[in-house]
């Protein structure tokens, strides 16, 4: 998924707690997927990032010299500035983008 194209707020806002609550009728359960949902999101942007910065990897054991890449620098700003992994879970939840079920109804 595309998570430089979301909508999700840059800065912590009030969520209404009815609209999240909603699809589950239980505000904890809400947050347990919503959380489950950011730390896949977290794990899925450290692994894309940590992909591009080796790219500049240097593998040199010299510690006389540090060499500062500006292009591994501006990689690491962007992914500061993306919205926060919380923010972008609780946008798919109130968008009806996360996929959720309750193994108790099913049985």
């Amino acid at each position: 998924m595309d998570y430089k194209e979301t909508n999700a707020a840059d800065t912590t806002i009030t969520y209404n707690r009815e609209k999240i609550e909603e699809p589950t009728n239980n505000i904890y359960e809400a947050i347990s997927i919503i959380a489950k949902r950011a730390t896949q999101i977290n794990s899925d942007l450290k692994t894309e990032l940590v992909e591009k910065l080796d790219e500049f990897a240097t593998y040199n054991d010299s510690l006389e010299e540090v060499f500062e890449n500006k292009e591994q620098i501006e990689v690491s700003k962007f992914y500061e500035r993306l919205p926060k992994p919380h923010a972008i879970a609780v946008e798919e939840w109130l968008n009806d983008k996360i996929y959720h079920r309750n193994r108790k109804d099913e049985e």
